[in-house]
């Protein structure tokens, strides 16, 4: 495992500190492994996110009639069918 050495305000130290005496952590290195983690877990969620909207800005504009479209989508969330569904 790589080392690595940081400075931090006594602020945010303490902050740390108290994590681990919670109990939520074993040590200080294991409370800032995790937030990497996470920040990692959702730099990969705004990507995808991104990427989604792209591909549906370049998928040009809906002859579909919007509001028909969202009651569609609902109703499939509901566990309904759709009309394509029932074609």
């Amino acid at each position: 495992m790589a080392q690595m050495n940081i400075s931090i305000p006594d602020k945010l130290k303490s902050w740390a500190e108290q994590r681990v005496a919670e109990g939520r952590y074993s040590s200080t290195s294991d409370y800032v492994r995790d937030l990497i983690r996470r920040d990692e877990a959702e730099a990969a969620k705004l990507e995808a996110l991104r990427a989604a909207i792209d591909e549906g800005l370049a998928s040009g504009v809906s002859e579909r009639d919007s509001f028909a479209y969202l009651a569609e989508l609902r109703e499939r969330a509901r566990g309904g069918t759709s009309p394509a569904d029932a074609a």
